[in-house]
Order: C-alpha cells, then structure tokens, then sequence
C-alpha cells in the first residue's frame, strides 16, 4: 500500500529512510509549539488553544502536501509572520486579534484562488535557475545562522551588531552552566553529526540531535548545565504536570470581518500574502533544489499540489486559530537524512498530532539541542553555489545577492526580492532580455519597498 501511495522505489528511498527523515524534520521544527503560543499569547491569545491550532495546522497542511503532491515537505505557522501578527498589527496597529485572523482566512482563500490558477506555479517557473540555486544556498546561510542564534553561539554585539559567545565573560561572572553549556553542547552535536555523516551513518542527524538531548540531560543531572529561562536556556526534564489536551474552544472559527473592505485591512491582508507568496516560494526552491527534484528546466513537478496544500493549510490554520500555515525551511533536514516522498510528511505529521499528548516530551529538548541539524544542514543546501555559473555576472551577481541577503536581512522573501529586482536591473543593463513574469515582479518588489 505505501509503495502504490508514495512510490519508494520509483524515488529510490525506503519505508526506513523515509521514517527517519520524517522524525529529522519534526524534530528540527518542533520549536514552533513552544514559541508560537509563546508569540501569540503576546496578541491577547490563549496559550493553550493556540498550542492546539499549532499542532492540529501542521497535522492538516503536512498531510495534505504528502497527498496533494507526494513531497516531503512539512508545514507549519510560520516565524516572522506570527510576530507581525502579534507585535504589528495586534500591538502597534492596535487591532484585536479576531480581525488579523479574518486576514489571515481571506489571504488563504485568495492563495487557494492563486493555485488553482496556476499564477504561484508561473511565478516559480520564471525564476531563472542560477538565482534558484542562489536562493537554495541562501536558505542555508540563513537556517544555519538560526541555528547559530538558538545554540547562543552568535550574540549580540555592541561593536559588530553579532558576535561570537564570550567564553571568557561567561565564566568570570558563571553563566557558563547554563548558555555557556548550551554553546557547548551545540558545538559537540555538529562535530558528532559531522563524524556519523563522514562514516556514512543513516540518520546521523537525528543521532545528533537525541544524543545532544540526552548529553544535556546528564549535564543537568550532574549539575554541569543549569537551566536559565531568563537566558532561554530552559530545563531538559520533562514536565508532566500540565499533562493534557487544552480546548480550543476559545480561538476556533474566531474572526472579526468588521473592517473586511477598508484599507488597513486591505494592507494587513497584502502583507501576510505577499511574505508567504515568496517564503513559500523560496524554501521550495531551496528544499526541492537540495533533494534533486527539479527538472532539467528548474521547474517542480507536482508544484501545483504543494502550493495548493500550502493554501488550504493557512484556511485550516485561520479556522482552528493561529497565523499563516506554511512550507518549513527545516523540511531540509528530512532531506538530507534521504527523505524523497510524501510519507516522509505523513511521519512529520503523525508525530505533530501525537504531540497533543506527549507535548511534554517534546517540548522538553533545549533549542541548542536541535540547532546543530540546522547548522550541518545549512553547510549541505550552501552546495547550491557549486551550481552557479560564476563566469556569467548575470546570472552569479543575483544569486550571490539573494543568497547573502536571507542572512542578513533575516527573511526568505528579502532574500527572493533583492536577487529579482538585482536580476533584473543587471541583465537589463547588459542589454540581456529578461522574462515578463520577472519584470512584473521587480515592479511589484519596488513598489512593497515603497509602500508597505
């Protein structure tokens, strides 16, 4: 039966494989449980019901992309969106957050309208390949920075903006226990997935993250790390005192349509649509690139049915009560463990529902404890760069631009706008012809740096 579903063979995987990559991946993203009702509760939200929207999100936008297009990709709320839906548009715009999830409901249905009329899937195709394989590496840059910043092995700098974690500091004044071991213990988890991976090890990134977990845990118990929350730095026990499943009563179907036609609305709509138009966008081209499955044109197979899973998730996610629902940069990391079907996704979103029961046990695994997948797997998507042709300025100047700006400017879609816009102006001036599709989008990337 798997094999008629999810065509293994065909995609030279195994049920094996494919269930360790679907474990890789939750587990690189199960952070969103904690931080999303974390973010949301800041709106006015109730924390528990928002923790059930998040797992029962992924759990439907993940199975849908594992039947609606046989990818191994898995879908959650997004970072950065939920926050602008917390701290913009509920905290400095002032609207209740009834209205941003009457938003977040009308940009699903519209990106549902988008897939059904294939606008998403030209907009993909018109994006040169060079500048693909720019994105495919920044996504890299970009995720293993994440990792960095989680692990505290980047902090913030006065002088440089970032820097690295002062060692010297942290032992004269002894939060060596708590950060400082977190910075250690991330460093031992790359170097541990590095040597499984360089011994060919299956699953040698879901080793590393569980063997980081349980050196934390004997760190802990021997009093070498202490937990910290106000540094992030929080417990690796366990809490089974809130065991249970929270009603989602307070959030389901909850949306506030008052202001449906006026501009702000109009404009909080936009920007939810337009971030996930091009994260979206990006983190398939980056995941999809890294796994091989674009064809000899740069072009996605079966896209049609990943981006309308995409849609139809943001509807679900909007209904039971939380921000927009998307495609996960950390698909990367089932990716690279060998994961090539939708059953892969189905392992994601199985582990996504049963988490409802066992949150405690997820959530108990430090972020420094899954940041060195994020690190390792940031190194192997950084191989995109190979694929670029340095010699052509037209096409290696975009891609490098792209690929330097997800880091920097913390964000895919930035990313995905300045290597267009730069694409454009450069091929231009070279008296090169640039495609109308990616002319339509620079104007549109110009006119959001403008007016939104």
């Amino acid at each position: 039966m798997l094999e008629k579903f999810f065509h293994l063979a065909e995609n030279g995987t195994t049920l094996r494989t494919e269930v360790i990559a679907g474990i890789t991946t939750f587990m690189t993203m199960a952070y969103i449980l904690a931080v999303n009702p974390a973010i949301l509760s800041c709106a006015g939200m109730d924390g528990g019901a928002v923790f059930v929207a998040t797992c029962l999100g992924a759990f439907v936008g993940t199975m849908l992309m594992a039947f609606l297009s046989n990818y191994p990709f898995a879908l959650a709320p997004g970072m950065g969106l939920n926050a602008f839906f917390a701290f913009t548009v509920c905290g400095q715009m002032g609207y209740p957050w009834q209205l941003g999830l009457a938003a977040v409901f009308v940009e699903g249905i519209l990106f549902i309208i988008l897939s059904l009329t294939s606008v998403r899937e030209a907009i993909f195709n018109a994006i040169p390949m060079g500048l693909k394989c720019g994105v495919s590496a920044g996504i890299g840059l970009f995720i293993a920075f994440i990792g960095l910043q989680t692990s505290k092995f980047v902090v913030d700098n006065p002088a440089t903006l970032v820097g690295i974690y002062n060692f010297k500091a942290a032992i004269a004044d002894g939060s060596i226990h708590s950060t400082g071991m977190g910075v250690i213990l991330c460093g031992l988890g790359v170097f541990l997935i590095g040597f499984l991976m360089a011994k060919k090890v299956k699953g040698a990134i879901l080793i590393g993250i569980v063997g980081t977990y349980l050196a934390t845990i004997v760190c802990q118990m021997t009093g070498l790390y202490v937990p910290n929350p106000a540094a992030g730095m929080y417990s690796a026990y366990p809490n089974f005192s809130n065991f249970g499943i929270p009603s989602i009563s307070s959030t389901f179907f909850k949306f506030d349509f008052s202001q449906l036609f006026t501009f702000n609305f109009v404009t909080i709509m936009l920007t939810f649509m337009f971030v996930d138009l091009f994260d979206t966008l990006g983190t398939l081209i980056g995941v999809a690139s890294k796994a091989d499955m674009l064809d000899k044109q740069g072009k996605l197979p079966r896209i049609q049915g990943a981006l309308l899973a995409d849609s139809i998730a943001t509807v679900a996610g909007a209904v039971l009560g939380t921000t927009t629902v998307t495609t996960y940069v950390e698909s990367s990391a089932g990716v690279v463990e060998g994961g090539r079907t939708g059953l892969t996704a189905v392992v994601t979103a199985g582990l996504f529902l049963i988490s409802l029961i066992f949150a405690p046990i997820f959530l108990a695994i430090p972020g420094f404890c899954t940041a060195p997948a994020l690190i390792v797997v940031g190194f192997m998507m950084a191989s995109g760069l190979l694929k670029i042709n340095f010699d052509d300025i037209g096409e290696a100047l975009p891609a490098y631009i792209a690929a330097i700006a997800m880091p920097f400017f913390y964000s895919i879609s930035e990313g995905i706008s300045m290597g267009v816009i730069s694409y454009t102006v450069v091929n231009l001036v070279a008296g090169m012809r640039v495609n109308g599709v990616m002319l339509i989008l620079t104007v549109l990337f110009v006119l959001k740096y403008i007016f939104i």
